[in-house]
């Protein structure tokens, strides 16, 4: 009896969190050689990366117009070609330039940045809640909506292709993952059990540090089902390397399927999963 226990346990197990996984896209990675952003995939992450292009455009034009104005400057007045020098010591209407200027283009980027901020920070009402607990050297997750809680690990390479990951997402992948539906609003409560850890997900656009005592929040609305990693981001220990964020997104059907599984698995409350809509028949 002990045996078969052990056996069912196991067969929910995998039917309940990982099987999602096997035909998932991996989307949202690092990529060897790769400078840029990971592709976006929520709005935060698509107005960072407009506002980091927008701010890119105006340091470039800078440094180009100071570079060519110090060739400039090198060029004719040199000894050489400028042997006797002018001897002023202020010019009014340059420094009223030098100074209003890079107010103005400062003020142009905090308009353009300020919005991008107040909408990471401004949380809205959630559709999904999770507490995230960053520990030496693994993440909890408690989906507080429906009273059940896991916790993940950072997956052996040897159990990497059995899970349905690639050799290279050794150190992104983990054993259990965070499971959210798609086009909904992710409200996520985050906190450290012991030191400062960091929570993030590049592909998302959010980053948020685990602070032991206090919980603070993220947000964030994923346009597209796939599985997105991320690593802890603030230096924890010896092991802070091996700690990663496994992240699927999933169709609504699939998410109220696995969430099924996992109040099972994990003894949540019952009475919390969505009720299956049925259509009428004509």
């Amino acid at each position: 009896m002990r045996i078969l226990s052990t056996f069912l346990g196991l067969m929910a197990a995998v039917t309940a969190v990982p099987a999602i996984a096997q035909t998932a896209e991996h989307l949202g990675k690092p990529e060897p050689k790769g400078t840029g952003f990971q592709p976006a995939a929520t709005e935060l992450a698509t107005q960072i990366h407009r506002l980091d292009w927008l701010i890119l455009v105006i340091i470039t034009l800078i440094v180009v117009f100071v570079t060519g104005l110090l060739i400039w400057v090198m060029i004719r007045y040199n000894r050489r070609t400028n042997p006797n020098p002018s001897k002023f010591t202020h010019h009014t209407s340059l420094e009223i330039a030098w100074t209003v200027l890079p107010i103005m283009i400062l003020l142009f980027i905090g308009a353009n940045s300020l919005p991008v901020l107040f909408n990471q920070q401004e949380i809205p009402e959630g559709e999904v809640h999770i507490k995230v607990t960053g520990y030496q050297w693994y993440w909890g997750y408690e989906y507080t909506d429906h009273e059940f809680e896991f916790e993940s690990f950072l997956l052996p390479k040897e159990e990497l292709a059995e899970n349905g990951y690639n050799e290279d997402e050794y150190l992104l992948a983990t054993d259990t993952r965070v499971v959210v539906p798609v086009g909904k609003t992710i409200v996520m409560d985050v906190t450290g059990a012991d030191v400062i850890h960091s929570w993030t997900i590049p592909s998302f656009g959010v980053k948020q540090d685990a602070v032991p005592g206090r919980i603070a929040q993220l947000w964030f609305n994923a346009e597209r089902e796939g599985v997105y990693f991320g690593q802890c981001s603030e230096l924890c220990g010896k092991d802070h390397a091996y700690m990663p964020i496994t992240v699927e997104v999933v169709s609504e059907e699939k998410y109220n399927a696995w969430l099924k599984g996992a109040i099972e698995e994990y003894a949540g409350d019952m009475s919390t999963v969505p009720a299956v809509k049925v259509a009428s028949a004509d």
